[in-house]
Parts: structure tokens; sequence; C-alpha cells
């Protein structure tokens, strides 16, 4: 991405990849610092809960990876590198947590070096952010499995 990068978020669902059978195709990142012994979390967008960057990956965007370093930009205001690929992770929630408007997901998660935070970024209104070590993510995670599995699957010191 450029350095340049809008300051709107982008919002809505008529831009998004989904499977043929249906899941919606989300990307991610798992930020780490520069020594790997800390990741970045932000605030879900109703503050409720500490999640890992993420969302749709568009149809305007050629990659996985490039929907990714957007999302890590407007949730977390944070330039980076990818440094290596997570790989796939299938949602494992249940039918009964499974809506219209939050369909069965596909997750291609990265893990990037944190290159800069900036100040201001498109969703500073609605979402914190914050360092934490392996343990406390962990534990911040709980009761989401897909991102404990990227968490895991990352180079953090545990």
């Amino acid at each position: 991405m450029s350095q340049q990068q809008s300051m709107t978020a982008r919002t809505g669902r008529d831009k998004q990849r989904y499977l043929e059978s249906g899941e919606r195709l989300v990307a991610g990142v798992v930020p780490l610092s520069a020594d790997k012994t800390r990741v970045l979390l932000i605030q879900s967008s109703r503050r409720t809960a500490w999640v890992l960057p993420k969302g749709g990956w568009e149809t305007d965007e050629a990659t996985a990876a490039d929907a990714a370093k957007r999302e890590a930009w407007e949730e977390a205001g944070i330039h980076c590198v990818i440094t290596r690929d997570l790989g796939k992770i299938l949602d494992t929630r249940g039918p009964k947590e499974v809506s219209s408007s939050a369909p069965k997901a596909l997750y291609q998660f990265y893990q990037v070096r944190v290159e800069k935070e900036e100040t201001e970024w498109p969703e500073k209104h609605k979402r914190g952010r914050q360092w934490m070590s392996y343990r406390d993510a962990k534990e911040k995670l709980k009761g989401r499995p897909e991102l404990i599995q990227a968490l895991e699957r990352s180079e953090i010191v545990k």
C-alpha cells in the first residue's frame, strides 16, 4: 500500500468476496513487535472485546494480502510488512452463531512486522489498540478460536 492512505474506512459488504458455498473471505494480520515478544490487539468495533485486525477481502483488491494490510491500516493505524503467510483458518462458529449479517467465514491471516504506528487512523474513534504479551493476548482472545489459532501460528515468543 502507498504511504498516503485513505482516512476513510470502507464500510458495507457490497464488494465482499464469498466462496460458492457462502463463506465470506476475511483477511487479517497478527501484528508483531520487531523482537516478536508482543502482539498488537485492537478493540472490537463495539469496544467489548479485543481482536486481531481483520476484515473482508474485497473484489477490487488483487490479493488477500492487500486486504489484510488495508485492514491493518483502517482498524489499527499501522504500516506493516508481511513476514509470513499463516494460512487459512476455518470459522468454527455453530449454526446458532451464524446469521445473514455474520455469515460463516474463511480467514486468511498474515504475520506482519509493524513499521510505524500513526496517531490518527480511520477507525481511531471506535477502536483502541494495545501491545500485549502472548499470554495476555491469548487470554483476551478467549472465545475466538480462529484468532487464537492465528496467534499460535505466528512466531510470537511464547
